[in-house]
């Protein structure tokens, strides 16, 4: 059964049209020639804009240049109410500073390190969904949001997602994925700067997650200082120097780069293991080949991770056919030609995974759920030039490897126990802070 999508826009229109589709959302309004075209120039009112499927492209703009393509400031407006200037949004020194501290942070056997977390979340989840399997239908958005938030609760701070504190933060963040879509109109529409602006609601809920974060980080902060903090990841962070200018986050700093990870980790693991879970109950013998293969080899042990194929086959098809973060934008720097296209300084680059991992003239059954693909020649050829769900280059995600962890783990401890079915309603993907089920994620689980 092939996965659902939305359904394309078909053919011209015009730039109001497609503005008013773009409201509704974001992906039914793209045309359906992006799932072959190598490239789209679009021009319209404050847009000047190129959607980027080639491979070629995709390498120069994220590995070859990266520094002569940066994250669209526009795009940024969208989040610098969470993350202030972070380095999921920031640029130029500021941004190398940033990614200097945090990419030694993530050294030295921190995934061996972060194990223990990952497996704890991922046994608290098992019990907690034993109530709910007995085939009644269920949300699984809301249960893959709280173990994802639990293993970065515990990653980052020690704490389960149960303490008072994480609660806190967790249940503001949902109330700001509401009011906020990450790929906002403003931001893909290169809108000038007077008609982008944040709703009170997108404000209020910022300004709460941040004052929430900022009592998480001041507490670790006094630990640090009386010796008594344990070595987790935001310790780690917080008493790692830059290299460089031999500086360390100050508080509000800090207070960024948590909204980033919890929005990174948090938002994008979710969506993930939602769409994984989806499309396991629409291909039973998957998730059956999965169940056996965690039955044989999941353990609380850090090498069982590398036996579990199965899963991390299924989670990188989670990956390619939902990419949590769909589209992204960068900015000229300079004048740039293109596949024979003159892209001005200040053109807006637009970079999509979901076009460019449902290509028809790259991928082999584009559109299909084929876990079996990446051993293939064309699944590894399109895995190295085609696959992006962590961006890639200098601005990869640096959580990555964290997430090719955390998910099959995930899902290895929930097919061991449980059976999943699809709901009565098939899943239709919108974009919002990351690629969600429009109405939900519905379906039935039952114990094995």
């Amino acid at each position: 059964m092939i996965p659902p999508k939305p359904a394309p826009r078909e053919g011209k229109g015009s730039v109001w049209r497609f503005i008013r589709d773009f409201r509704r959302d974001i992906l039914s309004a793209q045309s359906d020639k992006l799932y072959r075209a190598w490239m789209a120039e679009f021009r319209g009112p404050f847009i000047h804009s190129f959607t980027c499927n080639d491979p070629k492209l995709v390498e120069l703009i994220l590995k070859r240049r990266p520094m002569d393509f940066p994250k669209s400031p526009r795009m940024a407006a969208g989040l610098e109410p969470l993350l202030g200037n972070s380095s999921f949004i920031s640029n130029g020194a500021t941004w190398l500073r940033q990614r200097r501290i945090i990419d030694l942070a993530f050294e030295g056997g921190r995934l061996r390190q972060a194990y223990p977390s990952m497996w704890d979340a991922s046994q608290a989840l098992v019990a907690r969904l034993e109530p709910l399997a007995d085939g009644r239908e269920i949300d699984i958005e809301p249960q893959t949001s709280h173990v994802a938030a639990d293993v970065i609760f515990r990653s980052l701070f020690s704490i389960p997602i149960e303490d008072q504190a994480a609660s806190q933060v967790f249940e503001a963040f949902r109330e700001h994925q509401d009011a906020q879509p990450m790929v906002n109109l403003a931001g893909l529409m290169a809108l000038p700067k007077w008609a982008r602006f944040h709703s009170r609601k997108v404000r209020h809920s910022a300004r709460r997650i941040r004052s929430l974060i900022h009592d998480l980080v001041a507490a670790r902060a006094a630990e640090i200082a009386a010796g008594t903090a344990p070595e987790d990841l935001a310790t780690k962070i917080m008493t790692t120097p830059d290299p460089v200018t031999k500086t360390q986050f100050d508080d509000r700093e800090m207070i960024d780069e948590v909204a980033t990870f919890f929005l990174a980790g948090h938002e994008t693991g979710a969506s993930a293991l939602a769409w994984a879970l989806y499309l396991l109950a629409e291909n039973p013998e998957w998730q059956d080949k999965l169940a056996r293969e965690a039955e044989k080899h999941l353990s609380d042990k850090f090498g069982s991770i590398k036996h579990l194929t199965v899963a991390r086959a299924v989670f990188r098809e989670a990956l390619r056919l939902y990419p949590p973060v769909a589209m992204t934008v960068r900015e000229c720097r300079h004048s740039v030609t293109l596949r024979d296209r003159r892209a001005p300084k200040g053109s807006q680059l637009v970079l999509s995974p979901w076009h460019l991992h449902r290509h028809q003239r790259l991928w082999n059954n584009p559109d299909g759920f084929d876990p079996a693909r990446w051993e293939t020649e064309n699944g590894k050829t399109c895995m190295r030039e085609a696959f992006i769900p962590f961006s890639a280059g200098a601005r990869a995600c640096p959580g990555a490897g964290f997430a090719m962890i955390e998910g099959p783990l995930i899902l290895a401890a929930l097919m061991r126990d449980y059976r999943v079915a699809p709901g009565s309603e098939r899943a239709v993907p919108i974009m919002r802070l990351t690629l969600r089920g429009k109405n939900g994620i519905w379906l039935r689980l039952s114990k094995r």
